[in-house]
């Protein structure tokens, strides 16, 4: 799947300004940014994954272009998508990049797989 290089750029400063190490791997069929070995903030689906504390997330949503992120049927815990009129602005990017970055030293590495 295709992904917005000049978005994925604009994600990386972020990353650098907080002097932060962000893996790029592809997942999700997108494009997502590991931080610590825990997935922090991808690019899927015409928008953005934001992985956000869950306790948040009631207030969060009420941002602009945020929603709750659901899959098969069920929202995911701690989880949003975010359309573009929610991060077209370097400001509101960079808030969720920051958001993400807060919660991920209290979210859980998800299990390797063996190979």
């Amino acid at each position: 799947m295709a992904y917005d290089k000049f978005l994925v750029d604009r994600i990386l400063r972020v990353f650098e300004q907080e002097k932060t190490i962000a893996i790029e791997k592809k997942m999700f069929g997108g494009h997502g940014f590991v931080v610590d070995d825990k997935m922090c903030i991808g690019i899927y689906k015409g928008g953005l994954m934001a992985r956000v504390d869950p306790d948040e997330v009631g207030e969060l949503v009420k941002r602009k272009g945020a929603e709750q992120m659901v899959h098969a049927g069920r929202p995911m815990k701690g989880y949003l998508k975010i359309l573009p009129e929610g991060y077209d602005l370097d400001d509101d990017l960079e808030f969720w990049v920051l958001k993400c970055l807060e919660f991920n030293p209290k979210a859980k590495s998800s299990k390797k797989r063996k190979k």
